[in-house]
């Protein structure tokens, strides 16, 4: 773990600080293909991560080199693609992302340069994404580091159970805790996700 986390959560939240003290995370690797992880993120919405990872699988294996781009998407049927086990819902919204990418409409690289809203935003203008997966994507994708997302159900039931809510918190309770874990609030994310033993798939 980086001393600069170290430091700063063992100062600002010793609640928290006891839970980072057990575990070791992996640094973030901030993917070459955005494309492909977020056709990833839109698959694995609402599914298992077991699950997610299956169908993503089957669906890269149509591809010649492994990878997946936007043409690639655009060029398979609706029918090729829920034979992969993808509902619909969530086709369309993999061809609409492809579409966007394709067309310049939404320029991805383009993303590393905005703020958070601003590419939150961008992305939640595609079917099929809203704040969540964008959130996902800043934080795993993007490696920004002061993320954290108040739609998670995973987030907050680990604040309830490490800082001893009797009931879920609400928002008001989640800003007044993670305030203080600013500028790093995407790392106590993952220390509360790795505490359920249930971070999101970043792959």
């Amino acid at each position: 773990m980086s001393s600069r986390y170290h430091d700063h959560f063992k100062e600002r939240d010793a609640i928290l600080y006891e839970h980072i003290r057990r575990f070791e995370l992996p640094a973030l690797e901030v993917p070459t293909n955005l494309f492909e992880r977020l056709c990833r993120s839109i698959i694995g919405q609402q599914l298992s991560v077991k699950a997610a990872a299956t169908i993503f699988s089957r669906l890269v294996t149509k591809s010649a080199d492994a990878s997946l781009a936007p043409d690639f998407i655009l060029d398979l049927s609706a029918e090729e693609l829920r034979a992969c086990g993808i509902s619909y819902a969530k086709i369309k919204s993999l061809k609409d992302l492809a579409q966007k990418v394709k067309s310049g409409v939404l320029d991805l690289e383009k993303l590393k340069t905005l703020e958070e809203e601003e590419v939150i935003n961008a992305l939640c203008t595609v079917h099929g994404i809203g704040r969540w997966t964008a959130e996902m994507f800043l934080l795993f994708s993007l490696g920004r580091e002061d993320v954290f997302s108040h739609g998670d159900l995973g987030l907050k039931r680990a604040i309830q159970m490490i800082y001893g809510f009797k009931k879920p918190p609400t928002q008001k309770q989640v800003e007044k805790i993670i305030k203080r874990w600013s500028p790093y609030k995407s790392f106590a994310s993952r220390v509360l996700w790795r505490s359920l033993d249930n971070e999101p798939d970043k792959k």
